[in-house]
């Protein structure tokens, strides 16, 4: 049998050529504000396709400049702002070589990865005002870290026995403010829960309602349900606004539940100066948080972090050790905890990496102004926004979130297609990238700023480009 490798037939060419790439790919980094969103050829899923010709398959490289590094998703554009992604960092590209080149399996087994994704979970715990119990794993993103998270609330509130035997006939009941991100309704569903024991409830100045929320679980409780858990918001989706913690920690305290928090990109005010960082106040009190390093810590995707106040209520969740994983006091099985024991995945790869690289090259007070900065820039729009007689904004901005509509002269149903319109149209000319979202009855436009290449140029210039499609 002919002994072949996959390994490359011409390492010096390969080595020659992923410099070449190298080069290209920190180059489009440094020329970010040059590279916005741009609509993908209509026959790039023929060009991707599998099975190329020879030729092609021997110009990789060129493909990979020609043919996939042009058509990225905008959000590495400093006037990205449409949805809540992160714009990556030039430490990814070095770290994600030597996560590559190490290949790590970070389920479990002793190796230098697993101590990483630990110093860097001790340190978000720190930052977090969590106790020295507080334990996590890092996963996709929140919505994985969200399921995690409730499947320890619901162990605590059923017992162990609720991992093999379900939860039968108990009726279960969960509590969020109206609007709250939809990975909460999707975990629900997934364990078994179901989503229609979401109860929604309403916003008081911004704010989840105690009143009405305590009303909610004495009426869940006589009708035969158990309340177990309490989702509290830290930056919600529409308007970046934070639930009063404090008021929820003692509500789940005194109801005997759980307080989770989906802090998925909120959680990082907690670096931020003030009064920023106060907006997040009490999150030291909830079980559980759930937040992404994608977001607002821009570092590239994926990395999410499930974080629960005592480790151990996480392990019970999701600890199995069959044979083939049973750990052993030396050699590659050895080194505790395994990260299978505190979540779904067991075979995961490094994305602590990129966090760790990201805090040890620019220090963590690179992020506190660069999370500072971005919540003044929406107040800055919003001046800009106020500039314009035409213009009305949604509210004052919160955090890093500015809604607003392009001209409140019109009918609300006028509004709403005005605003649709010059989103696309910016986007489509690459002159800027707002999302919509519902404020009433209007479709408003939404600039959710977690882009640390902003300037407020680049806010004045935007805001600008709406005012002058508005007008035509």
């Amino acid at each position: 049998m002919t002994e072949q490798s996959l390994d490359p037939k011409d390492w010096e060419r390969f080595r020659s050529e992923a410099h070449d790439l190298l080069d290209h790919c920190i180059e489009l980094m440094q020329r970010a504000d040059e590279r916005p969103w741009q609509h993908v050829p209509e026959d790039l899923q023929a060009q991707y396709a599998i099975g190329q010709t020879e030729a092609k398959q021997a110009d990789l490289m060129t493909r990979l400049r020609d043919e996939v590094l042009p058509y990225h998703a905008g959000n590495t554009h400093p006037k990205y702002w449409g949805w809540v992604q992160g714009t990556g960092m030039a430490t990814d590209v070095t770290a994600s070589m030597v996560a590559a080149v190490m290949n790590s399996n970070c389920g479990g087994r002793n190796h230098g990865a697993n101590y990483m994704e630990r110093a860097v979970i001790d340190w978000t715990c720190r930052k977090m005002g969590l106790p020295e119990t507080a334990f996590g794993v890092f996963v996709t993103g929140t919505s994985q870290a969200t399921v995690q998270a409730f499947a320890a609330a619901r162990v605590r509130a059923l017992g162990s026995d609720v991992r093999a035997g379900g939860q039968g006939e108990v009726r279960l009941t969960a509590y969020a403010a109206a609007g709250v991100h939809n990975a909460t309704k999707k975990a629900l569903e997934l364990l078994g829960v179901g989503s229609a024991n979401l109860r929604l409830v309403p916003l008081s100045e911004g704010k989840m309602n105690i009143d009405a929320l305590q009303s909610m679980i004495a009426e869940d409780r006589a009708g035969g349900a158990q309340p177990f858990l309490l989702v509290g918001t830290a930056g919600s989706v529409d308007l970046g606004l934070y639930d009063n913690f404090h008021h929820l920690a003692d509500v789940a305290a005194a109801e005997s539940m759980w307080l989770h928090i989906d802090g998925a990109f909120g959680a990082w005010t907690r670096l931020a100066e003030e009064p920023y960082r106060s907006l997040s106040d009490g999150i030291e009190r909830a079980d559980s948080i759930a937040l992404d390093f994608h977001k607002w810590m821009y570092v590239g995707y994926d990395s999410g972090l499930c974080l629960v106040r005592d480790g151990a209520e996480l392990r019970a969740a999701f600890t199995a050790r069959p044979v083939y994983l049973d750990g052993k006091e030396r050699g590659v099985a050895s080194g505790e905890p395994w990260f299978c024991d505190y979540g779904i995945d067991l075979s995961r790869g490094n994305r602590a990496i990129k966090v760790w690289m990201a805090l040890e090259t620019l220090g963590e007070d690179a992020f506190t102004q660069a999370i500072t900065r971005n919540c003044r820039l929406a107040s800055r729009m919003a001046e800009e926004v106020r500039k314009h007689p035409e213009m009305a904004l949604a509210q004052d901005p919160v955090s890093n979130v500015c809604v607003f509509t392009a001209d409140a002269s019109l009918s609300l149903e006028d509004q709403s297609e005005l605003n649709v319109r010059i989103a696309v149209e910016l986007q489509e000319s690459g002159e800027a990238v707002f999302s919509t979202t519902k404020v009433g009855e209007v479709e408003m436009l939404r600039a959710a700023i977690v882009n640390h290449r902003t300037t407020e140029a680049h806010i004045c210039e935007a805001v600008q480009a709406v005012a002058d499609l508005a007008s035509k």
